[in-house]
C-alpha cells in the first residue's frame, strides 16, 4: 500500500501540474522582489534632420526624450546634417506608499497557496489510491469467491447427473444442476470484469498502465481489522490541507486588496539622464544668423557635446481615488465569498468525522458476525450435500445452502475491507493520512 501511495504521488500528471504551477509561482515571485530596482536604459541612435528648436532643456517623463539644442532661429530652417545621441537614463520609483512590498506580499502568498494546493491535490490523491487499492483487493476477492462458487457447483452437478443416471433423482435435478452452473460462470465472469475496471482505476491513479497480472497486493485489508480501528486524529481540524488551501486563497485576496489601495496614491520617482551629442551642424557666427552644416556622417558620429539631467517627479492621478475605490470593495467580497467557501467546506468535513465514527462502528459490528456467519453457512452447506447424496434432500434444499454460503464468504472478506474503508474515511475527513497508512 505505501509503494502504491508513493509512486501514485511521484507520478500522477495532475500533481506534477501542480509542482510545476508552483514553480512558476516561486519564479514570478523573484521576479516581483526586482521589481523596485530601477530602470536603467542605455539608447544609442543616429538620425537626419533639421534643428529649428527652442534653447533648454528637456527630459520626457520615464521616457528617452531628451533634448539639448542649439540656437533658436528667426525663421524656419530646411537646411539637414547628420547627428547622433548616445544616452543613458534612470527612472526609479524610489517611494509609492509601500506598493512594491504590497506586491511582493501578493506574490508570496500566491506562492504559499499554491504550496498548499499541491499539499491538498497529494492528500486527496493519497486518499483515492488507498480507496482504489481497496477496491481492487475486494474485487480480487470477489473472483475468488465466484471462483469457488463455481468449484462447488460444478462438483454438484457431477453428484446430482450420477444419481440421475442411477435413477435415484428425477432428470429435473439435472437441469437445475446446469443452471447453477450457467450462473455461476455468468458470476464469475463478472466478477473479472469489475477486477478489471478497478485495476484500470488504480492503474490511472498510479500514473500509467499496469497489466492485472503485475499487481500483487497485500492481503492483510481483507483479512484481519486494523491495530487501531478508531484513532485518535494527530492534527487540527483548521491544519487539514483541504482546509489550509481555502485559507490560503483568503489570505490571497486580502493581500491584494491590501496592493489595491496603493494605486490610488501618488508615486515619486527620482529620473536621471546623461547624453551626449554629435552634429554635422557647425556653430553659428553670430546669433539670428543661418547655422552651417555639412552632409558628413562620419563627422557626425562623434559626439562634441555632453548634458545631463537629475530630477525628482512625483505622479498622481487623482480620479484612480475613486476607481480604486470599487476595485478594492469588489476585492473584498471575493474574500467573502472565499470565506463562505472555507465554511462550508469546514462543515462538511465535520459532518464527515461524524459520519467516520459511525461507519467505523458498523464495519467492525459486521466485522465480528462475519465469522460466525460464514461458520454456520459452511455447517449448513456440508450438511445438505451429505442428506442430499443419501437421498434425504432436494436440489432445491441444496442449492439454497449453496447460496448461503456463498453470501458469507462475500459478507466475510468485505467486512474486513469495510472496516478499512471506513478508516480511510476518518483519515480523509480528518486530514489525517497515517491513522490509516500507518495502522496495520
Amino acid at each position: 500500500m505505501k509503494e502504491a501511495v508513493q509512486l501514485g504521488v511521484e507520478n500522477y500528471p495532475a500533481i506534477q501540474a501542480k509542482k510545476n504551477q508552483l514553480n512558476s509561482s516561486r519564479s514570478y515571485l523573484k521576479e516581483t522582489r526586482t521589481e523596485y530596482l530601477p530602470d536603467l536604459n542605455f539608447s544609442a541612435q543616429n538620425s537626419y534632420g533639421t534643428i529649428n528648436g527652442q534653447n533648454g532643456p528637456l527630459i520626457g517623463y520615464r521616457g528617452l526624450a531628451v533634448s539639448s539644442s542649439g540656437p533658436a532661429l528667426p525663421e524656419q530652417s530646411w537646411n539637414s546634417a547628420f547627428g547622433s545621441l548616445y544616452l543613458t537614463n534612470v527612472n526609479w520609483d524610489f517611494f509609492a506608499f509601500g506598493r512594491a512590498t504590497e506586491r511582493v506580499k501578493v506574490q508570496q502568498r500566491v506562492v504559499n497557496r499554491d504550496e498548499a494546493d499541491l499539499g491538498q491535490q497529494q492528500f486527496q490523491h493519497k486518499i483515492r489510491i488507498a480507496a482504489a487499492y481497496l477496491n481492487v483487493l475486494a474485487a480480487q476477492r470477489l473472483v475468488k469467491v465466484q471462483q469457488d462458487n463455481l468449484n462447488r457447483t460444478l462438483e454438484i452437478r457431477r453428484v446430482v447427473v450420477a444419481r440421475v443416471k442411477n435413477g435415484l433423482n428425477p432428470g429435473v435435478d439435472s437441469s437445475f444442476a446446469n443452471t447453477e452452473v450457467s450462473n455461476a460462470k455468468i458470476q464469475l465472469t463478472n466478477a473479472r470484469q469489475n477486477e478489471q475496471e478497478q485495476v484500470n482505476q488504480l492503474s490511472q491513479y498510479l500514473g500509467y498502465t499496469i497489466p492485472p497480472a503485475d499487481f500483487v497486493l497485500d492481503s492483510t485489508f481483507v483479512v484481519r481489522n486494523p491495530n487501531m480501528p478508531n484513532p485518535v486524529a494527530a492534527i487540527k481540524q483548521e491544519d487539514h490541507p483541504v482546509l489550509q488551501y481555502y485559507k490560503d486563497r483568503i489570505q490571497v485576496s486580502d493581500e491584494q486588496a491590501r496592493y489595491q489601495k496603493t494605486f490610488a496614491l501618488p508615486t515619486f520617482s527620482l529620473i536621471g539622464t546623461f547624453q551626449g551629442r554629435g552634429s554635422g551642424f557647425t556653430l553659428a557666427p553670430a546669433i539670428n544668423t543661418p547655422v552651417a552644416h555639412n552632409g558628413s556622417y562620419i563627422d557626425a558620429l562623434n559626439p562634441t557635446r555632453f548634458n545631463y539631467i537629475i530630477g525628482i517627479a512625483t505622479s498622481w492621478n487623482f480620479t484612480s481615488l475613486f476607481r480604486t475605490k470599487y476595485q478594492v470593495q469588489s476585492q473584498k467580497y471575493i474574500s467573502l465569498q472565499y470565506q463562505d467557501e472555507y465554511n462550508l467546506v469546514n462543515q462538511q468535513l465535520k459532518n464527515q468525522q461524524v459520519l467516520a465514527e459511525t461507519r467505523i462502528g458498523n464495519a467492525l459490528k459486521n466485522a465480528q458476525e462475519a465469522p460466525v456467519q460464514i461458520k454456520s453457512a459452511n455447517d449448513a452447506y456440508v450438511q445438505k450435500i451429505t442428506l442430499y447424496r443419501n437421498g434425504l434432500a432436494t436440489i432445491t434444499d441444496f442449492t439454497q445452502a449453496l447460496y448461503v454460503l456463498y453470501r458469507a464468504e462475500t459478507n466475510n472478506y468485505i467486512a474486513y475491507n469495510n472496516v478499512w474503508q471506513a478508516l480511510l474515511f476518518k483519515a480523509a475527513s480528518t486530514g489525517d493520512f497515517d491513522l490509516f497508512i500507518n495502522n496495520f
